[in-house]
């Protein structure tokens, strides 16, 4: 008898309980869920980067003194050039002028000449100008060939034997064989080459055996020596080159 009023208890809890939870279910059955709305395309951007949604701006207002003013602004501006982008290339310093391998040509050691003295046999030879500038005839020991053109050099000669020797002597002379040029740095066979007319860097960088694997090959230091004194440049390697030019073809870094 004692346990009956527990029981009661209890089950009153149980059926409160179960009154409760109906209860709240039939609310939340009846009552309208939220809708999943699909964020516009600004809230989006600021969702995935965290930047502020773009608003739309006004369009400016043309009109009034402020929009006189603007458009009074706006026509008085220069039009914009367009930018071009500046080709890259190896930058050249100026490149020295190129002599004409003609009666202008001037005379140096290394030089060999054919001289005629018409009707003298003897004296008709080939001659090489040497280290001391000057070439050596018969007669008239040396004559001094540096500096000069070949034209300016058969006078002189022409002088020279004029002068006790022949009484009207007729002389020219020519060139036989240029002086050699020189080529150093990364090419297979550096050294000292025969000069052939119309040559250019880059030729003779195949007569010395072309480019070593190291060698940087869209440019060469080319010096020219001549009686006003000695001239380097860095030219591309399609420059032509003179006789007793010297060639340095540089190592590449990377």
């Amino acid at each position: 008898m004692r346990d009956r009023p527990v029981l009661t208890v209890r089950a009153f809890g149980i059926v409160a309980a179960t009154a409760l939870c109906a209860f709240a279910l039939s609310g939340c059955m009846h009552r309208p869920g939220p809708v999943a709305m699909v964020p516009a395309h600004g809230d989006l951007d600021r969702i995935a980067y965290g930047a502020p949604a773009r608003t739309a701006q006004p369009a400016p207002d043309t009109t009034g003194a402020i929009g006189a003013a603007r458009n009074s602004y706006a026509s008085a501006q220069p039009p914009r050039a367009p930018y071009v982008i500046p080709a890259r290339g190896p930058a050249y310093r100026t490149p020295m002028p190129v002599r004409a391998f003609d009666s202008e040509y001037r005379l140096d050691a290394g030089d060999k000449l054919r001289v005629v003295v018409y009707g003298q046999e003897g004296l008709t030879n080939s001659y090489a100008v040497g280290a001391g500038g000057a070439i050596t005839m018969p007669l008239i020991g040396a004559v001094p060939a540096r500096g000069l053109t070949p034209a300016e050099l058969a006078r002189s000669i022409a002088s020279r034997l004029r002068n006790g020797y022949i009484r009207e002597p007729y002389v020219a002379a020519e060139v036989e064989a240029y002086r050699p040029f020189f080529i150093l740095g990364e090419v297979a066979a550096p050294g000292q080459y025969p000069y052939v007319p119309n040559m250019t860097a880059e030729s003779a960088v195949a007569i010395a055996g072309g480019f070593s694997p190291r060698a940087k090959r869209d440019s060469v230091t080319l010096t020219h020596t001549d009686a006003r004194g000695a001239v380097r440049a860095t030219v591309p390697p399609t420059t032509p080159i003179n006789p007793g030019d010297t060639i340095v073809v540089g190592e590449r870094w990377f």
